[in-house]
């Protein structure tokens, strides 16, 4: 998989899926906090697995496609292919509580881009997180193939940190975590890139059962 971005580029990258970006993310567990109180994720290892099934066919086959359909729109200037795809994004999200990760990081970015006068073509529209990056990624010139590398990197990021506080996994095993992990993000990246559209789309059972059960747990960490 090659990369190639300017300087210039590869800073907004690295602004753009920083875990200090001001969008929420780290307020959700995306269903791992219930995992982890049911006994299904207990070890690091454990961790690993209920990350990677998540990134090889979750983002690999939703979120990182999606994002290269929302970029390529706004390259060709097609805007209702855009507000297409953003909603298709949305009806992904299989609970409430993976639908309000979704648009309260997605709105909390159109929100920041305002402010650093990115233009918004979705004005008054619910955006989904992955809609919202690839509007700043085009904005910002950012390399189609580094936005998905950006987008894996901030959701695994906050992923291992709820992780780090939840199994829990102490600091070094959380880094050995992200290294692992880091490994499979090229071909989660090739996976996106040769779907077609009417091979979108993932069926993770157990993530949307926990992310549905998480919201009646008697007491939680992250939001619901």
């Amino acid at each position: 998989m090659a990369i190639t971005t300017t300087d210039a580029g590869l800073l907004r990258l690295l602004q753009l899926s920083s875990a200090s970006l001001p969008v929420g993310g780290y307020a959700f567990s995306q269903g791992l906090e219930y995992a982890v109180d049911a006994g299904w994720v207990r070890s690091a290892e454990e961790t690993r697995a209920w990350l990677e099934l998540q990134l090889r066919h979750g983002l690999a086959r939703v979120d990182c496609p999606l994002l290269l359909r929302c970029y390529e729109a706004l390259e060709e200037g097609a805007m209702d292919r855009l507000r297409y795809w953003n909603r298709y994004a949305l009806a992904c999200r299989e609970t409430r509580e993976l639908l309000l990760t979704d648009t309260a990081t997605g709105n909390a970015l159109m929100r920041l881009l305002a402010q650093l006068e990115v233009p918004d073509p979705l004005a008054e529209t619910e955006v989904s997180f992955v809609t919202a990056f690839a509007l700043a990624a085009r904005h910002w010139q950012i390399d189609k193939n580094a936005a998905l590398a950006g987008l894996v990197w901030s959701w695994l990021e906050n992923q291992v940190a709820a992780a780090t506080k939840l199994v829990p996994l102490g600091q070094t095993q959380a880094q050995k975590l992200l290294g692992e992990l880091q490994l499979q993000v090229p071909a989660a990246i090739e996976c996106a890139r040769s779907l077609d559209d009417s091979e979108l789309g993932s069926g993770l059972p157990a993530l949307a059962i926990a992310s549905a059960r998480h919201e009646h747990m008697y007491t939680r960490l992250f939001r619901s």
